[in-house]
């Protein structure tokens, strides 16, 4: 006699867990989406590039190595290129954070 009822109250959670489960898997794809996306910098450019805006503008650390900047000077230029419809104020400031993380200039600023 209690097997019956330990197999019912055994189906019976089972189900309302099975609800519960349910119910939560419904709201989370109810809830709206979230955009995943990095978050680059979003700020204006300062009149004498640092090495903090510099770093900011490629995407990596201010105290980096060579090997780094070359590659992140060459994935945002790929995206930002004039000659891919990139603007050449932006070609000028990458190009000037480049050479400020490796030590090459000392705040020219760029030609525009």
């Amino acid at each position: 006699m209690e097997t019956p009822m330990v197999a019912g109250a055994a189906v019976a959670a089972a189900a309302i867990a099975g609800r519960y489960g349910i119910l939560a898997w419904q709201a989370f794809k109810a809830r709206p989406p979230v955009a995943r996306m990095r978050r680059f910098y979003e700020g204006g450019f300062q009149t004498a590039m640092t090495r903090r805006e510099a770093a900011l503008i490629l995407g990596v650390r201010e105290r980096v190595v060579a090997e780094k900047v070359k590659e992140a000077h060459r994935r945002v230029m790929v995206a930002n290129h004039p000659d891919a419809g990139g603007s050449h104020y932006l070609a000028s400031k990458i190009n000037e954070a480049k050479d400020i993380l490796l030590g090459k200039s000392s705040n020219s600023g760029s030609a525009f």
